[in-house]
């Protein structure tokens, strides 16, 4: 089977894209990992497919992560999603269907501002034991489920180790979930690491962490919109939001989504 693919990236975090409008692209769990493998396939974090929308959206977008598995929603490749989808439409504003409802994309020059679902789930800070480091940990569900951990050193935490502890954490179980690991250089101003879930480890970006920890930083330390959050990767997205009886509605995320190059994959 040839499987002509598109590779993009959101801030470091990186997908292979491709276009299933017709309908005809039924790729296995195994077909999945293999394109994202790093040595013997395309290498990204995930896989995004655009396919025709099934209500009144520009389209629809399905997101699988490294693994094979699908997943509800990605901040990163939303963004991606946007860009590339914009060959098939004559617009810069796209709106398209996530299985956590209908997102809005608006393209900004070399950006994407991402109009997000409403961030739900949110549960009490509470500590627990990372191995052998005693962590308050935050959670909140902004598309996909997040724990947040503010740490003081950032350089210093051992993300594999600390992330997997705290993706498989029994409080989360049976669903886990990704592990963001959050230093605040200055109110409104972080930077973070992530453990994504699926993937398995550390990434360069996570658009939906990026979302959560700005927005527990303002639940936790009462800072206003806009918080500017420094991925690993070395950009810089901004998320902004309106505080509402102690939630956050209109929540945006704003940020880089970059073409890599096109190919052809023997599967």
């Amino acid at each position: 089977m040839e499987l002509d693919f598109w590779k993009m990236n959101g801030a470091g975090n990186d997908f292979v894209m491709l276009d299933n409008r017709q309908g005809t692209l039924a790729l296995s769990c195994e077909q999945i990992a293999r394109l994202c493998d790093r040595n013997r396939g395309v290498g990204a974090d995930g896989v995004l497919f655009v396919e025709p929308a099934v209500g009144s959206a520009d389209f629809r977008m399905r997101y699988h992560n490294a693994d094979g598995g699908e997943a509800e929603m990605c901040g990163n490749g939303a963004r991606c999603f946007a860009r590339f989808s914009r060959q098939f439409l004559e617009s810069d504003s796209i709106r398209f269907e996530t299985p956590v409802g209908e997102i809005q994309a608006q393209l900004q020059g070399g950006d994407v501002r991402l109009q997000m679902s409403n961030p739900h789930s949110w549960q009490e800070p509470r500590p627990l034991d990372l191995v052998g480091h005693l962590r308050e940990v935050h959670f909140v569900n902004t598309g996909v489920p997040h724990a947040v951990i503010f740490v003081d050193h950032l350089d210093e935490v051992d993300v594999m180790a600390e992330g997997a502890a705290t993706r498989y954490h029994p409080v989360f179980a049976p669903n886990g979930t990704n592990a963001n690991f959050v230093q605040v250089l200055a109110p409104g101003h972080l930077a973070i690491r992530t453990y994504e879930r699926g993937v398995e480890g550390e990434t360069l970006a996570c658009g939906t962490g990026v979302v959560a920890s700005a927005l527990a930083h303002a639940k936790t330390h009462g800072v206003s919109s806009p918080v500017q959050v420094r991925v690993r990767g070395g950009d810089t997205l901004h998320v902004t939001f309106q505080s509402v009886d102690s939630d956050f509605r209109e929540v945006t995320l704003t940020g880089p989504a970059d073409f890599v190059f096109q190919g052809r994959i023997i599967l």
